[in-house]
């Protein structure tokens, strides 16, 4: 066991404890040995009630938004990683950022079936290699974030500098509000 975050039990980023995608993406990145997971209650799995439950500072948990935009028949993604306390300017930046008319979360279906993760659990390590990963410059400023594992069962903790170092990584101020 490895002192995280609030009063969890963590260990070692595994197979069991994190989605499928996930685990295939740790193996091969550069910043896997920082990465922690921790089971938790998937019922507790919404942001607000695993902070309160948990002992976590909503200010230290992380939310990976997907975002689908779209210009003619043209549909792209992004995920957006935001602090919970902020929120994703999906109609200003991301929409800039992914060149379309009009941007919205990505539908639910869409959104598990594209990424491998459970709705509620989706993180930005192990998305599609084509997707843009874009990363308020605010998360940067935690020394630990929290985010989702790819499952609504458990949890991640790691350095937040370590997600720039996530394939298709973009850093970007004033992302979120």
């Amino acid at each position: 066991m490895t002192t995280g975050p609030g009063n969890l039990e963590w260990t070692t980023a595994t197979d069991g404890l994190v989605a499928g995608p996930v685990a295939v993406a740790l193996a091969s990145w550069s910043e896997a040995s920082s990465v922690l997971a921790a089971p938790i209650d998937p019922d507790l799995a919404d942001t607000a009630a695993f902070c309160e439950q948990y002992g976590v500072e909503l200010a230290d948990s992380a939310n990976c938004v997907l975002i689908a935009g779209r210009r003619g028949d043209i549909t792209r993604y992004a995920a957006c990683v935001v602090l919970a306390t902020t929120r994703a300017d999906v109609n200003g930046v991301v929409r800039k950022r992914l060149d379309a008319r009009k941007a919205s979360f990505a539908p639910m279906e869409d959104a598990t079936t594209s990424s491998g993760m459970e709705y509620g659990g989706i993180t930005p390590i192990g998305l599609p290699g084509e997707w843009p990963v874009l990363v308020d410059a605010a998360v940067l400023a935690r020394d630990v974030v929290v985010i989702g594992s790819g499952l609504r069962r458990s949890k991640i903790a790691l350095p937040s500098a370590a997600l720039r170092a996530l394939p298709g990584a973009e850093v970007i101020e004033g992302l979120a509000s």
